[in-house]
């Protein structure tokens, strides 16, 4: 998708003065180069992509609480830090601490760096690096995607000094998002109750009404009970969720206004009682759950009376049908176990539901889960939560397959782990 952080932010300054904005409205939309250079270090847009990654990884060090000043600059004037600017030195404050740090030019870099007490940046901790005019026209260049030998605004030198740290992915931070402004662990958090009970629910209404449905109709095949089955399961999987949500909305919700057409819960959902929230949860719930379910039977059934014929037509079942066994324990004591092996495959999977959802779903019924977080998350050009869902739903994928290893080698007695 084009754009990113920075052009949307200058899009919708360009907008809101389109659009007929004050001055003031204007003047507090529009983006000025310090302010694009700090969203530009935020998501490491500076760096290479590699860097930008492992520092996003947590391998590699990021440039944190940066203070900048030109040198050069006339005296009393404020670019960033303090004033004072005298030549080739410069007087920066240093951010949260207050210090005031002075560095001193040479050719081609910065020749001293201490504080006003005399002592030493990098034995504080504090790093520096000199930008030079060349070095900030190619930054610019790099930004608005120009050739190397195209024209760039005249710069002047200047002095930039910063703490360095490692913080990302391998020390649990993913970051803060760049359109709420919250960590991005925290918003994912927040939304991971939602999937989890939307998604404990599907699971639980689509395993219990496929398995037994499988069994029924594996034992009434090419019955009227298995073919009206099979065109009503069929019906429900062809149908999208989102597309069945528009209709129930209309239908049950604004038209017979048996249902709520939006949200999880009622405006006044704090002051009701511990019965009262249930029924109100269970009110908001039917809608988007029936949207959820409705094309998940289908797979899950035919795959269970599949297996299961498969393996009634075993001979291992017809020699315990011909030693005395009866029909029920033929069906039940042998063959449905052996049916479950390869539905086991996708139990592990189950753990995903946690941070499942569907987005179009969610959008339909106005649902904050984790699938419209996400979505939201692309449309904004908010990278730190796009990849923080993709980071979380990938890993959670890795351990469904390590758990679904498990669940067939307890099930499978022709597999073993030693």
């Amino acid at each position: 998708m084009p754009g990113g952080p920075i052009e949307r932010l200058l899009a919708e300054a360009s907008a809101a003065t389109t659009e007929g904005a004050t001055s003031s409205q204007a003047n507090k939309g529009t983006l000025g180069e310090a302010e694009i250079e700090e969203i530009e270090e935020l998501y490491g847009f500076n760096q290479p992509a590699v860097v930008a990654y492992l520092q996003w990884l947590g391998a590699w060090p990021r440039e944190s609480l940066i203070s900048k000043k030109e040198f050069g600059a006339d005296k009393g004037e404020r670019i960033t830090g303090s004033a004072n600017t005298e030549g080739d030195t410069v007087e920066i404050v240093l951010k949260r601490t207050g210090s005031v740090a002075r560095l001193t030019k040479s050719a081609g870099g910065i020749s001293k760096a201490v504080l006003d007490t005399g002592e030493s940046l990098e034995d504080l901790g504090w790093s520096y690096r000199f930008d030079s005019e060349a070095d900030r026209q190619a930054r610019y260049r790099k930004r608005n995607r120009l050739a190397e030998d195209s024209e760039a605004p005249g710069y002047k030198d200047r002095a930039v000094v910063f703490k360095k740290s490692f913080s990302g992915l391998l020390q649990g931070d993913l970051g803060y998002s760049a359109n709420y402004g919250d960590s991005v662990l925290g918003l994912i958090w927040e939304r991971v109750p939602i999937a989890a009970y939307f998604g404990l629910l599907s699971a639980f209404i689509t395993y219990g009404v496929s398995l037994p449905l499988g069994v029924i109709k594996a034992i009434n095949h090419r019955t009227p009970i298995d073919t009206a089955t099979s065109i009503l399961i069929f019906i429900g999987y062809s149908i999208p969720g989102f597309a069945l949500g528009a209709i129930l909305i209309v239908w049950l919700g604004v038209r017979m206004e048996l249902f709520p057409i939006f949200g999880l819960t009622s405006p006044d959902f704090g002051a009701l009682s511990v019965v009262g929230k249930v029924k109100d949860l269970a009110h908001h719930t039917v809608l988007p759950l029936a949207c959820y379910v409705v094309s998940g039977f289908a797979f899950l059934t035919m795959m269970m009376k599949n297996n299961l014929m498969d393996n009634l037509a075993a001979d291992y079942v017809k020699t315990a049908v011909s030693r005395g066994a009866s029909f029920r324990r033929a069906v039940f004591g042998h063959a449905f176990k052996n049916s479950l092996i390869p539905i086991a495959t996708s139990l592990g999977q189950l753990i995903t539901i946690f941070v499942g959802g569907s987005m179009l779903i969610e959008r339909v019924f106005d649902i904050q889960g984790f699938g419209l977080l996400g979505y939201q998350a692309i449309l904004d050009r908010d990278y730190p939560i796009v990849m923080g869902t993709l980071t979380i739903s990938s890993l959670l994928v890795l351990l469904g397959n390590i758990l679904s290893d498990f669940i067939i080698a307890t099930i499978d007695p022709r597999i073993k782990f030693k």
